[in-house]
């Protein structure tokens, strides 16, 4: 027996809107203070995640805020001539204030605010709920550029994203903005279908972990996004119950695993042990479980 249809409505809607918007309207107010260490220095604060891309469900308590330090970047240059490489390694001159500097900066301006509400963990810089706010995770980064070409600082290719270390000192790279964007377009080619659907396996997903059915962390809203991102745009639409079989059937029999993508076109989907990528054999469970709640219900 599928789904109702009348459940997986339910599932399609967004969750907080208000109380997400005061937390983060509140902690982008603390990071663009006029105190901040870090005060004058090139840096943008914008949301990511499901809160920002408007696919957040109420299962999803967490606002996730990204501050970017813009005055310097990390680089992948692997992609350049051994001309465009020697002419990048001397345009430029290493940073005196990076990633290290701005974290530590960042953890301070917010400590100086909240308090024992900070918690600085592996990659973010958690803030625990209090009163009306949110949990929120902030991610304090630096610009990050993938170079295609490059002969002089004035006349490059790039595609710009952000890059922060995990408390083990490995660099993870990840292009939010083009996330973004993509998952927008793909919204208007499926008629609006697209975000509404990704709501609806979320729900799934938090349903799975509830009745034990699938273990925490293994389906991250992120790439169950870049999922459906890569799923043809006809298969949604007409209602939820044939868009969620579609989207499993498509998956399951049609789709070139070794191919997808992530959301924002940098990365492949699926690969494991890669920071940025979805292995393969949680997708599966994922997908294998959804199936077994799709018949059991």
């Amino acid at each position: 027996m599928a789904i109702p249809e009348s459940q997986l409505v339910t599932w399609s809607h967004q969750g907080s809107i208000a109380q997400s918007s005061t937390t983060y309207n509140s902690i982008k107010g603390v990071l663009e203070g006029n105190g901040t260490p870090y005060a004058g220095k090139n840096y943008k604060v914008f949301l990511q995640g499901s809160y920002g891309n408007d696919t957040n469900i109420w299962a999803e308590s967490d606002v996730d805020i990204v501050i970017c330090l813009n005055d310097c970047w990390q680089r992948d240059i692997e992609a350049l001539s051994p001309d465009d490489t020697a002419a990048y390694q001397g345009a430029f001159v290493d940073a005196t204030y990076g990633h290290v500097e701005f974290k530590n900066d960042v953890v301070a301006a917010l400590t100086a605010r909240y308090g024992a509400d900070v918690k600085v963990g592996d990659k973010a810089i958690a803030l625990a709920a209090n009163g009306t706010r949110r949990k929120a995770d902030v991610i304090a980064a630096i610009q990050f550029r993938r170079y295609y070409r490059f002969k002089s600082a004035s006349n490059s290719t790039y595609d710009e994203g952000i890059c922060f270390y995990n408390a083990a000192g490995e660099r993870i790279a990840n292009y939010p903005r083009q996330h973004s964007a993509n998952l927008t377009q793909k919204h208007k080619d499926t008629s609006q279908w697209f975000k509404p659907v990704a709501r609806v396996f979320k729900n799934m997903r938090s349903r799975l972990v509830d009745d034990g059915l699938l273990k925490p962390g293994v389906a991250p809203s992120y790439y169950i996004e870049a999922l459906l991102h890569n799923v043809p745009s006809g298969l949604f639409g007409t209602n939820y119950q044939s868009s969620v079989a579609n989207v499993i059937d498509w998956y399951r029999n049609e789709a070139d695993k070794t191919q997808l993508v992530c959301a924002n076109h940098q990365y492949y989907l699926l690969r494991n042990g890669a920071h940025t990528c979805w292995n393969q054999a949680n997708c599966d469970a994922f997908v294998d479980a959804a199936v077994e709640l799709w018949h059991s219900w």
